[in-house]
């Protein structure tokens, strides 16, 4: 592999593809690594085939071990291993999130974080159609659109939410998230746009970017001679052949799950379980891989005679609307996020016609932590990944009015009437609260939006830095969803990008 950069970005993903453009436009020489294949997939292009991607040769597949508050099921966690990250997976949902949640960040000690600070960031990196705004930007690299034209049945979502008393918002990434919206996605004449494409690919001339695909980071070079620990650069396998390219600088941006990975198989993380599982400590970090949450969603299923209901034609995403709601007056945001599927969206054991649309209820501001840790110190050892579903009372009890409010959505005559829909999961079986309970721990499943397990901050379990770099190691950063202290209020690919354009910043400003 050649050698001779300035920067290894490790993960061409939502993060890692915006530092490589902004890098490059700034004249430095860059080596981007991802371990997974070039976006050739026709399924990543067309959003109506975005389901058919999970589980799929671009998705890591991960596992998380079995959750005991969630009946004892292992959940998929998808990721992308692709040219794109997990944008190349997603449903694409553009979300800036809330505004106190960046003012939370700064409060814990982040310094540059707070909503007034990455507003005008959000204004440059867009590119949205509704027009320029103090609040919108135009001009960027990513288009922002309308997810539409609106199938049938989401128009009537839309109505039935607000036959409930919900407000409807045409703008959440405006003056305030709560209503029920149609979602804001990043789309290019009708195909996805991930951040691969809008950012690293126009500038992929295999000079001053060169990407190499296939290329799995097992772990980071580490100088560490003297009192200064330094990356110096990785270790990487590529058609079944290890070796080591250098730089200057590394950047981590292979997400939640797998930059904590490489940390940890380079000795950066908690001694002792390093130590328990055969890898020599070099930083003792506690923080290294704690922290883990994530979004959780719960599928309310109707069914319908209507022949409307259909799966989505080519460039028609199959999600094309949510809702933001706070269950309980005294929460200072929303801590659910339904959202809503024009097709069925039956998890294994369910049966039902095909002719259904699900409300997919959801949490977005979970207090369950988890962790990631190693099983051995081999690197085609298994991941630990443990979500801790569920584990908090809060999170719990958010869910389950979620799926109430769900049903009654369902309920409402713009569906129940329009509609003819028909409750089938959870069903008129679940009646009680204990029912109800039931039900959200046997169908839980991930709203794929894993953080926290390479925090920022300046306490004792930060991993970074509030400039992200990795605290007790020089010249090494982590840049990716993996940094957030707390999950954002909303989907976490808008943050994930915002975050690579703050870390290029840092870098520029030296």
């Amino acid at each position: 592999m050649v050698q001779g950069f300035d920067t290894i970005i490790v993960g061409a993903g939502s993060a890692g593809s915006v530092i490589a453009r902004r890098l490059v436009d700034a004249g430095q020489r860059v080596l981007l690594l991802e371990a997974g294949r070039p976006d050739s997939n026709p399924q990543i292009h067309d959003p109506a085939l975005m389901g058919q991607l999970w589980g799929g040769p671009d998705d890591w597949d991960y596992y998380t071990v079995p959750q005991p508050h969630a009946h004892n099921r292992r959940l998929q966690l998808p990721r992308g291993k692709v040219l794109g990250g997990s944008h190349s997976l997603n449903a694409m949902i553009y979300v800036r999130c809330a505004p106190q949640d960046f003012d939370h960040w700064a409060a814990l000690g982040n310094d540059g974080w707070a909503w007034r600070d990455v507003l005008p960031i959000y204004r440059e990196i867009e590119n949205y159609e509704g027009g320029a705004s103090e609040l919108r930007g135009t001009g960027g690299l990513l288009d922002v659109v309308a997810n539409g034209p609106l199938h049938p049945v989401q128009a009537s979502i839309i109505e039935a939410s607000t036959q409930i008393g919900l407000e409807h918002n045409p703008d959440y990434n405006g003056e305030h998230l709560d209503g029920v919206s149609q979602q804001q996605i990043t789309l290019r004449g009708g195909e996805r746009l991930s951040t691969w494409r809008a950012y690293a690919e126009p500038v992929n001339d295999g000079e001053r970017l060169v990407t190499r695909t296939g290329a799995w980071v097992h772990r980071l070079l580490l100088d560490a001679a003297g009192d200064t620990v330094r990356a110096v650069g990785v270790e990487v396998e590529r058609d079944g052949q290890t070796e080591e390219v250098r730089a200057g600088r590394v950047i981590l941006c292979a997400g939640a799950i797998d930059s904590p990975r490489i940390l940890l198989r380079s000795g950066i993380g908690p001694a002792e379980e390093l130590r328990e599982v055969g890898i020599t400590p070099v930083v003792d970090r506690p923080g290294v891989g704690k922290n883990l949450h994530d979004h959780l969603l719960a599928p309310v299923i109707f069914a319908t005679d209507r022949r409307e209901v259909i799966p989505p034609a080519p460039g028609q995403s199959p999600t094309q609307t949510h809702t933001f709601w706070t269950s309980r007056p005294e929460l200072e945001v929303p801590d659910t996020q339904p959202i809503n599927f024009s097709v069925p969206m039956y998890q294994d054991g369910m049966t039902g016609p095909e002719r259904a649309f699900t409300l997919m209820a959801g949490i977005v501001t979970p207090r369950s932590r988890g962790s990631i840790r190693l099983s051995g110190p081999h690197p085609h050892d298994e991941l630990l990944i443990d979500l801790a579903a569920l584990e908090h009372e809060d999170d719990l009890r958010s869910l389950e009015a979620s799926v109430a409010q769900c049903r009654e959505i369902g309920a409402a005559p713009a569906l129940a009437e329009g509609w003819g829909a028909r409750e089938i999961y959870p069903g008129p079986g679940v009646q009680t609260a204990a029912e109800l309970r039931e039900y959200v721990r046997e169908r839980v499943c991930t709203y794929h939006h894993q953080v926290g397990t390479c925090a920022m901050g300046v306490g004792a379990l930060a991993v970074v830095d509030p400039r992200l770099q990795v605290i007790g190691v020089a010249d090494l950063m982590v840049a990716d969803a993996s940094i957030m202290p707390t999950v954002t209020t909303g989907n976490t690919n808008a943050p994930s990008i915002l975050i690579g354009e703050q870390a290029a910043r840092f870098i520029l400003a030296g």
